[in-house]
């Protein structure tokens, strides 16, 4: 998390750091980034970095989990928009990140993320970034599911079903960048898995 300093800094100087590191961590992965471009890109100081962030995990952690949270809040209202269809939400919001890598930073940013990703950066993805604001998110998200439609029986099997279509969906967008799956393919390919489950866990499929 960022320190204090970061937060007071004037909006255009925080969205030029922002910009810098994303820039840095869109050219590499973050086991190569260098802070050194980050700061020359920003045109700061070193030490005036480390007034901000810890190191550049900081940094990255933080783009990473204000993304998260700008893709669950454009999921709620995908939700809302299909009326609580679980499996019809989560297959309109990949194909808005399809789209949203058609912009090479955006795109360059997941791909370093997806081909190189850890243990931690998947349970940030998977499970937010505290539990808290994992169980308030998933506090709201709920509301918003038609629970009618799902073969399960409490809210606790919803959470286990969420992270079960997430993890198919963190690896069909794993597998778009590691064989550049063209957008058509891979919207064949996702709603077909997504198809699949819903089979098993919907209700009067036939």
């Amino acid at each position: 998390m960022p320190k204090q300093t970061f937060f007071n800094l004037p909006d255009e100087k925080r969205e030029l750091l922002i910009k810098s590191a994303k820039k840095e961590f869109s050219r590499v992965p973050l086991s190569e980034a260098s802070i050194a471009n980050i700061i020359k890109s920003a045109g700061i100081p070193r030490g005036s970095f480390y007034q901000y962030f810890e190191d550049k995990e900081d940094a990255f952690y933080y783009i990473l989990e204000e993304q998260t949270k700008a893709h669950n809040s454009e999921f709620s209202l995908t939700l809302k928009r299909n009326n609580g269809d679980l499996f019809d939400a989560f297959i309109e919001i990949f194909e808005y990140m399809l789209v949203e890598f058609q912009n090479q930073e955006n795109l360059d940013f997941y791909k370093n993320l997806f081909l190189n990703m850890n243990y931690k950066m998947e349970s940030k993805l998977t499970h937010g970034f505290n539990k808290t604001s994992f169980d308030e998110q998933f506090s709201s998200i709920i509301t918003d599911i038609d629970i009618k439609k799902l073969n399960i029986s409490n809210e606790q099997e919803v959470m286990h079903v969420i992270k079960i279509i997430t993890a198919v969906t963190t690896h069909n967008l794993m597998q778009n960048f590691a064989k550049k799956v063209p957008y058509d393919e891979a919207i064949l390919n996702y709603t077909f898995e997504m198809n699949l489950l819903k089979r098993g866990l919907y209700k009067d499929m036939e």
